[in-house]
């Protein structure tokens, strides 16, 4: 292959890492907002709506590790493409039956194929940008945050031309896209390099114990997104807010973090220290929490742009940890499907286990404590894995 196709090739494979990652959140994050109509529209509960956001980032984290078995079976690019499937297929149903038990039944299998596409997709950076792995993450947790953004934030617009099935549904046209690029991209060729390293078996993630700081760092940061996601509106309402305005506090947030997706790690190879990365990213988000504590209400706007940094440097940072401490992609896939899956299911129903507390107790006070509680948590874990030995 001649230098400009090689180029031409890597740069298509950009492009469809970016749409593969713009399906991985479009699915759960369009139920948020279609809450209310669908738990008017099926007579559902509270806690039986709560479910369809719940299932899948708790299937993102328990069947993660068959990232494992469907990169070494099967191949990345037919495993990808067969998941992108899934998803597509899974929330277009949806649409053409809207009931209860279709809608837990596509949050499952939606959940299993994020849960094995996550782990693949690191492995596919780790193997073809080895020496651009920082900006290709970035590039990855941009895609994410950004189909995250635009399905809570169009589905409602979509609800007002159609109905809730239809809205949600709707999202399944981001997988024909993303599967059209996809299949243009060549074969990654990490089965012919990885042989000899699948024949180290014993050499399991579980065994390391920096492994597990990692796993434990991914969740908390993962339990503080999603936590964040859930409550920070209902925070700011508590605050004397209007809803609009504390619409308009999570939109600043969530548009901060997909900034700093996508332009804090094309400073980490100039500034390549990891912990000075997580430190100052988790003194903005302790600032944005204090802010929330003791700020008046016209503060919870900075208070959310704070947060907004943190939460946008630590999901790349917690990404880019298992690349840079492995070798090969094989391993790659194996260390993230470990991480992402005891990440996922620490932070799978954390957001629940607030509005619990928050029932029992009237207030937020609890809350801002724990989401203080899961930064020092990141700090202690981050402390331990770059230590000097």
């Amino acid at each position: 292959m001649t230098e400009t196709k090689r180029k031409s090739a890597l740069g298509l494979m950009v492009i469809a890492i970016l749409f593969v990652a713009l399906n991985l959140r479009p699915a759960i994050s369009s139920i948020g907002p279609m809450l209310e109509p669908i738990r008017n529209d099926l007579n559902l509960s509270n806690s039986e709506v709560s479910l369809l956001t719940a299932i899948p980032v708790f299937c993102m984290g328990l069947f993660a590790p068959l990232a494992i078995v469907f990169g070494r079976k099967f191949g990345m690019k037919r495993s990808i493409a067969f998941l992108l499937s899934i998803i597509g297929v899974f929330t277009l149903l949806r649409g053409f039956l809207p009931n209860y038990p279709t809608l837990l039944i596509s949050a499952f299998f939606i959940g299993v194929a994020i849960a094995v596409i996550s782990p693949l997709l690191s492995a596919i950076i780790k193997h073809n940008f080895s020496t651009r792995t920082p900006a290709l993450i970035g590039v990855y947790s941009f895609g994410m945050g950004l189909g995250a953004s635009l399905a809570a934030g169009l589905t409602g617009v979509l609800y007002t031309v159609f109905n809730w099935p239809l809205a949600i549904a709707s999202w399944s046209l981001l997988s024909i896209v993303a599967i059209i690029i996809w299949l243009r991209v060549e074969q990654p060729t990490e089965e012919k390099v990885e042989k000899k390293e699948r024949k180290n078996l014993h050499e399991s993630p579980l065994k390391n114990k920096r492994a597990w700081y990692m796993l434990l760092f991914f969740g908390f940061q993962s339990s503080l997104f999603f936590s964040m996601l859930t409550w920070l509106a209902p925070i700011a309402i508590d605050k004397g807010m209007t809803v609009l305005a504390a619409g308009g506090v999570l939109t600043l947030m969530t548009a901060v973090q997909i900034v700093g997706n996508i332009s804090i790690p094309l400073f980490f190879d100039r500034f390549p220290n990891r912990f000075v990365w997580i430190l100052l990213v988790l003194i903005s988000g302790s600032i944005g929490v204090l802010l929330l504590i003791f700020g008046t209400l016209n503060i919870v706007w900075l208070a959310a742009a704070f947060i907004g940094v943190a939460l946008g440097g630590l999901f790349p940072i917690a990404l880019l940890m298992p690349l840079d401490e492995t070798t090969t992609a094989d391993r790659a896939n194996s260390w993230t499907a470990m991480t992402q899956s005891g990440g996922y299911m620490i932070s799978a129903f954390m957001p629940f286990i607030i509005g619990i507390i928050y029932d029992r107790t009237g207030n937020h006070d609890i809350t801002l404590v724990l989401f203080l509680s899961f930064i020092a948590l990141m700090l202690i874990f981050a402390i331990l894995l770059y230590k000097k030995n």
